[in-house]
């Protein structure tokens, strides 16, 4: 194989070992993520409690100073009716009265009502904030772990970088660059073996002359289809076709 299609096959699977990081620091710190959108639902939660209790509050204070008013009120016509002269005026103040006595009535039922509720926002919140709490607790540990764990990630991505770097300067210039250009579309698909005949990269069948150039590896061969880096991997075919002829 030629020497510059070798390194940058070598390139292309340490490009390819440096991508595969992304994924494993996301799912290293996809728990942590998770924990942390709890909390944040838990608190979300809990404001949404606090204004509720807060607008309970807001309500019993304004019920209470109705019931003051109605007391009041009815006080009033309690000592007024002990002056009337008529009948139909202690029958005016009776009526008003009653309407009073019927919304003083309401207006208890209301207090014992939001009493209940009030309760019940309270116990709510109470279960939100253990439970906030309890994950709280869990993210430290978890902050712990994921740390120990990235710190690990890291020093052995360092190394593949290490080795890509010492590659690197191996590599001629424009060679590199022609692999990096390719790269930039074709991400870690820029250098491909070719199986059967087909560009393992668009998975077309290559032309008889480009696949005779490409198992010869003499030179830099691309698929005329999709223009990535083509190779033959000549040694897994051998070691298949060992494996075949023992089995026979």
């Amino acid at each position: 194989m030629n020497k510059y299609l070798k390194q940058l096959v070598e390139l292309s699977e340490i490009d390819k070992e440096i991508d595969s990081f992304a994924p494993k620091i996301e799912d290293i710190s996809k728990n942590l993520k998770d924990t942390q959108s709890k909390i944040d639902k838990f608190q979300k939660e809990i404001n949404t409690c606090n204004d509720e209790i807060s607008d309970i509050k807001k309500e019993q204070v304004q019920n209470d100073l109705h019931i003051k008013q109605f007391k009041e009120r009815i006080d009033e016509l309690s000592k007024k009716s002990a002056s009337v002269k008529t009948a139909k005026e202690a029958n005016a103040l009776q009526i008003e009265e009653d309407i009073l006595k019927e919304q003083l009535e309401v207006a208890n039922e209301e207090i014992e009502k939001l009493d209940r509720l009030l309760k019940s926002k309270e116990k709510i919140k109470e279960e939100l904030l253990s439970n906030k709490q309890k994950e709280e607790e869990n993210l430290k540990d978890i902050s712990v772990d994921v740390e120990a764990r990235m710190k690990e990630l890291e020093k052995q991505r360092s190394l593949v970088f290490d080795k890509k770097s010492k590659l690197v300067e191996q590599i001629n210039h424009k060679v590199l660059g022609f692999y990096e250009k390719i790269r930039k579309w074709a991400k870690n698909t820029a250098v491909v073996p070719v199986k059967k005949q087909a560009c393992y990269g668009c998975f077309m069948r290559i032309y008889d002359k480009t696949y005779l150039a490409v198992i010869k590896g003499s030179e830099i061969v691309t698929c005329p289809h999709c223009g990535r880096i083509l190779y033959k991997e000549i040694e897994k075919e051998n070691n298949k076709e060992k494996i075949a002829e023992s089995a026979n």
